[in-house]
């Protein structure tokens, strides 16, 4: 994150402690100098996702296949130089870092709002300016990297502090990022990934010798001058003051709040303090009366590698000295923590170690209240997981633990964790122990993890069916399964279109998907997009906490997901186009149609009725007028419902209601009492109402019945009756818990 407006500052004011040099010339000397030990260059993954992510599109949910061509490319220019890459992802996000996590998430907050507003006013994806990097990309990009025989470091500490260890450590080439606290960390040299040119590896190197020699200090003093100036963990607000302090005794020019001049008078001050005995009392004196000097000391010492030591500050702990571990299985921890370190897991180790989740911003639309917020549409299947890792008390729901969720989600300002408990399984047996699921050998357990993961969605009593499926496929089918439970405005359209996207993917190349040309951007496909992306790594969570049923490559969206072909398969479907044409090849229908009747059987066992979107009227693209969003013979569930609704509208209400269509509709449609969604309709109960007004409140329908037509407010998949909110009550299997 480093500190506000310093690598401006060296760039634009300090022209000698930036130099222009060939990364290939460097590890050629590098390899003279050291012929035991290859160049190898430390990745700070998190810099350098941006300048990966080259595709064109990225506000349809990613475009995986083109994004892993180019992480290809970037290797393959590094390993022709004959330097060795190894990256450092952030593994953890330390709490005395934590408010300027916050800060930036309420800030993205504002930018996908303003990204929202264009696509519903242009229809159109935003320029460059305005670009979002796609969701879950850090995780995905571990997975992509190691799929190309990469090494990855997945932190256990601040990911920069890891990455300028380890380049300390192994006698690196150089660390390459965009972070301006490589200069402040005493390592190897620093690259600039934004300067980088992949065609022929030149780039910017930044010296810190030079840099010292520009502002009359030490290497040893610039841990202080990055906490005197702000940064992550001392907030540059609290020391405006000190700023204003030492800008009165040094004489600059012009604008005396420049942040140059600002850096210069911190830096003099530094100057002229170094030599005293007790320098820091000198601090303490500038600073405001009462602030915590310990917050300062923390400052310091987060740039002080292993085997260094500073004249600022007095003693040092280590990392994780005296941890205590939240898990009580110390040979479980130390498995995840492994796994964790090698990047081979997702979510698992911060809720064994730390007892928290938490998860950073992504694109979805806060104006749409028919769409809940993803943390909270995928918040039963993590308590889930839950209860897997740290099991589930003594049974009863006040003894189940209780995790630290950081879920960004419209409406939450961040301002404490949401309290989750975990969530018991309800199948046979409980639910398994971590220590079951990862170290049994009992013949069926492989078996028992894919069951189990599964019931993390609840889609567990179609293991056989889904175990007959390709993996990307199963991956998808309980996904929408379990999506379209929780948010009951997705249609049986919005599904197929998936689905379509599912089965059209592998026969498309990474060149095809980027010659893709889209009409328009639909906002709500967005949404939907994104939410998918989420369900896929809240799945890998799932799948690592069971001990891996699906292979984790399996899993990736390169594999299972394409922004603008489910964008182009959304509109084609919601412009009711046939469905030879959505699938582009005929041998694919009959699969289409199973996995559709699949997924609709399944959503009605629990009480979810899918029905088609109302077509789409806007757009260039023509649609054929009567025809439905249906492709092939429907379902039994929807043949039903849709019969009783065609008859319903020509019977008078009372034969209606006693119709032999109203009471097969009912056996396979009942009230939404026991309906495990995020949108139900609290406390509405048989015994609150009398008959008449609880079917009202109860069948959106009711009311319409004997009218010949349905109101024109009502949407297949959409209705909610009186605006009723989606934060809902108790169901069957757990709570959905409101944030506190």
């Amino acid at each position: 994150m480093g500190i506000k407006g310093l690598q401006g500052f060296v760039q634009n004011q300090c022209l000698n402690v930036c130099s222009t040099v060939n990364l290939r010339t460097l590890a050629k000397r590098h390899m003279s100098s050291y012929p035991d030990c290859a160049p190898t260059v430390v990745v700070d993954a998190m810099c350098c996702l941006r300048t990966w992510y080259t595709p064109n599109g990225w506000v349809h949910g990613g475009q995986w296949k083109e994004y892993l061509d180019s992480l290809h490319n970037f290797i393959t220019a590094f390993k022709n130089a004959g330097i060795r890459l190894v990256f450092v992802f952030d593994g953890v996000i330390e709490e005395k870092k934590r408010a300027e996590w916050v800060k930036r998430r309420l800030q993205n907050n504002k930018e996908v709002s303003k990204i929202f507003s264009f696509v519903k006013s242009h229809r159109q994806q935003p320029g460059r300016n305005m670009f979002f990097i796609p969701s879950g990309i850090s995780t995905f990009t571990r997975f992509a990297l190691m799929s190309l025989g990469q090494e990855i470091i997945c932190s256990q500490v601040e990911g920069d502090y890891e990455v300028a260890a380890y380049a300390l450590k192994h006698n690196c080439l150089g660390i390459l990022g965009e972070d301006s606290d490589y200069l402040i960390f005493n390592t190897a040299p620093y690259f600039s990934i934004n300067k980088l040119c992949l065609d022929n590896l030149v780039t910017l190197m930044y010296s810190r010798e030079s840099f010292c020699g520009e502002l009359g200090l030490g290497l040893s003093d610039l841990p202080l001058l990055a906490c005197l100036l702000g940064n992550d963990i001392v907030p540059e607000k609290i020391m405006e003051s000190f700023h204003r302090k030492c800008m009165a005794s040094y004489p600059s020019h012009g604008n005396k709040h420049n942040k140059a001049n600002v850096i210069r008078a911190v830096a003099s001050f530094i100057s002229s303090i170094q030599l005293l005995p007790h320098g820091l009392k000198e601090v303490e004196k500038m600073l405001y009366p009462g602030f915590d000097m310990t917050l300062l000391q923390k400052g310091i010492e987060s740039y002080v590698l292993p085997q260094q030591s500073s004249p600022w500050i007095y003693s040092r702990s280590q990392p994780f000295e005296g941890t205590t571990y939240v898990c009580q299985d110390q040979e479980i921890v130390q498995i995840a923590l492994c796994q964790h370190y090698k990047g081979e897991n997702s979510m698992i180790c911060n809720v064994l170690c730390l007892g928290v989740s938490d998860c950073s911003n992504t694109l979805e639309d806060e104006n749409d209240p028919q769409i809940p917020g993803q943390a909270l549409v995928f918040r039963t299947a993590r308590q889930h997981i839950y209860a897997i890792l740290l099991g589930t008390g003594n049974g009863s729901p006040g003894t189940c633990p209780i995790v630290h969720e950081w879920y960004v989600y419209p409406g939450n300002l961040l301002q404490r964790p949401d309290l989750v408990p975990a969530l018991p399984l309800s199948i046979p047996g409980g639910t398994p122990t971590a220590r079951r699921l990862w170290l049994s050998e009992e013949p069926d357990i492989q078996r028992q993890r894919f069951y189990t993961c599964l019931a993390c969605f609840n889609v567990e009593r179609w293991t056989e069916e889904f175990s007959s499926l390709s993996s990307s496929l199963a991956v998808t089918c309980c996904l929408l399964v379990y999506i379209a439970v929780q948010v009951d405005s997705l249609s049986l359209t919005d599904v197929e279109a998936f689905l379509a996207q599912a089965l059209v993917l592998p026969g498309i190349s990474a060149s095809q998907l980027k010659s893709l040309q889209l009409p328009y951007v639909d906002s709500r496909a967005v949404h939907l997009a994104f939410l998918y992306l989420r369900g896929l790594v809240t799945l890998m969570g799932a799948n690592c906490a069971c001990s891996y049923p699906f292979k984790m490559v399996d899993l990736m969206p390169w594999n299972t997901f394409d922004g603008k072909l489910f964008h182009q398969k959304y509109l084609q479907c919601h412009r009711q186009r046939p469905l030879e044409e959505i699938l582009t090849k005929t041998e694919s229908i009959a699969q289409f149609m199973k996995l559709r009747t699949m997924i609709t059987d399944a959503c009605a066992a629990q009480n979810r009725i899918l029905q088609p979107g109302l077509k789409s009227t806007s757009g260039p693209l023509p649609g054929k007028s009567g025809e439905q969003s249906h492709y092939g013979p429907q379902s039994e569930h929807e043949s039903e419902r849709n019969e009783w609704q065609s008859v319903r509208k020509k019977q008078p209400k009372d034969q209606a209601m006693s119709g032999s269509f109203y009471n097969r509709y009912r056996q396979c449609n009942p009230p939404h009492e026991h309906r495990g969604k995020i949108n139900d309709w609290s406390n509405i109960s048989r015994h609150q109402a009398g008959h008449q007004e609880q079917w009202s409140q109860l069948d959106p329908l009711y009311e319409y019945e004997g009218r010949g037509n349905l109101p024109e407010s009502y949407e297949y998949g959409r209705y909610n009756p009186g605006q009723r909110s989606w934060h809902r009550g108790q169901r069957r299997r757990g709570h959905q818990f409101s944030n506190q």
